[in-house]
């Protein structure tokens, strides 16, 4: 007996694009949406999920978007690409915080560092060119390359290198296809945070094999302890030509839902992408760029305070998750992220169930102990939970302290 042939669908059949119907929902907006959905519910869960900084905006650059509010300017179109004076002062930021000096040309203003990060990708690649995505990843990087024509290709790093790749790896996933190379330091979901001399040698390793290299530098100003921050681009100028660098205000000002980013590059690239955003989008938010503006020409007492706290936090969750017995977390050195292996609890008991995977454990985390965390999964790495520590104080050690009694029940 010989099986079915499936029908095959018409054009008129499919409802939803085989492109945008293979694409997966961001998996830390879920649950992000499923832990205030129960809080709102009247459950009192503390949700690890969001990577936003849990400060206001500060009031100076409120003040000036509501100043906008009233000028009647801001009520009309605008350059898709960006308000000019907003393009000039991302150009002098650039310099002032890295070093990289660039001109208003080279910028595009987008809606949020997503928008930005798709552009960007868009414009480079045709169908079949390859990416070479670092993992763990953030959710966002594969599907975006996808939906831009392009193959995102996996290297995984993990606890044991401090989630950092190496050059060997990189070559190693090099085909006459490569074309790309995403890299992101500090790194969002892990906190790694690679020295000056592993981007000078991962740098030069791209330019000696003519790549473009897309890198992310949104947690630039969130490192700690010995870690530094250092521009690709800076650190291997002849790069230049060939980099895309995005940024935004999300984290740095305490802006995640202002949504404004951007993308710096060559400047036939940049004309491409934001062809691209005329069509799109046209402009961001006049009134979100003018409190843009106001942040990046502003000076940075506002991430310092929080940078301080979040440093207070990284070590607090990183002492705590490491005496829960089959837990192992690094300590990270940049962004607000905690990324543990847990690989030791999967497959052990814990209250009548036994997890197989981590999305299984991060189930049974939310309902047992009312703890939202992000499963591995998500950021192509099973077996590790990302907990972000931009949260309150308190209900941080509560919720790492749930944490430790419910997964202490853990046995064989």
């Amino acid at each position: 007996m010989t099986a079915a042939t499936p029908p095959v669908q018409s054009p008129t059949d499919r409802r939803v694009s085989a492109r945008i119907g293979s694409i997966s929902e961001s998996a830390t907006l879920a649950v992000d949406a499923k832990a205030k959905a129960l809080k709102a519910a009247g459950r009192p869960v503390i949700g690890f999920g969001a990577g936003e900084p849990d400060f206001a905006t500060p009031d100076y650059i409120v003040d000036a978007a509501a100043a906008a509010c009233h000028d009647p300017k801001y009520h009309r179109y605008t350059p898709a690409g960006g308000l000019p004076e907003l393009k000039a002062a991302i150009a002098a930021k650039t310099l002032r915080d890295s070093g990289y000096e660039v001109e208003a040309a080279q910028v595009l203003v987008t809606n949020g560092g997503k928008q930005a990060i798709y552009e960007a990708f868009a414009a480079i690649l045709d169908p079949g060119d390859e990416v070479i995505v670092p993992a763990p990843y953030w959710t966002t990087y594969p599907e975006s390359i996808r939906l831009a024509g392009g193959v995102p290709v996996e290297v995984v790093a993990d606890e044991t290198t401090g989630y950092r790749v190496s050059v060997e790896q990189l070559e190693a996933a090099r085909t006459k296809n490569t074309k790309v190379l995403l890299f992101v330091s500090p790194s969002n979901p892990t906190g790694a945070v690679y020295s000056r001399e592993q981007i000078e040698a991962i740098g030069r390793w791209a330019a000696d094999n003519g790549l473009w290299v897309l890198t992310d530098e949104i947690y630039e100003h969130l490192v700690y302890g010995d870690a530094a921050f250092h521009s690709l681009p800076v650190v291997v100028p002849e790069l230049r030509d060939k980099c895309i660098v995005v940024n935004g205000v999300a984290k740095t000002y305490a802006m995640t839902g202002w949504r404004v980013g951007w993308v710096i590059g060559p400047k036939d690239v940049i004309k491409a992408a934001t062809n691209l955003q005329s069509h799109a989008t046209s402009n961001v938010s006049n009134v979100a760029q003018v409190a843009a503006l106001t942040a990046v020409a502003g000076g940075l007492d506002a991430v310092a305070a929080m940078r301080e706290a979040f440093d207070r936090r990284r070590r607090t969750i990183v002492r705590m998750l490491n005496k829960i017995d089959g837990v192992e977390c690094p300590e990270p050195e940049g962004a607000f992220y905690a990324y543990p292996s847990v690989k030791g609890l999967l497959g052990r008991e814990i209250r009548g169930k036994r997890p197989r995977t981590t999305v299984e454990l991060a189930e049974i985390i939310l309902e047992e102990a009312e703890v939202a965390v992000v499963p591995g999964e998500a950021f192509g790495t099973p077996g590790y939970l990302r907990l972000s520590y931009a949260l309150g104080d308190e209900d941080l050690v509560e919720g790492v302290s749930r944490l430790q009694k419910l997964l202490g029940e853990a046995s064989a």
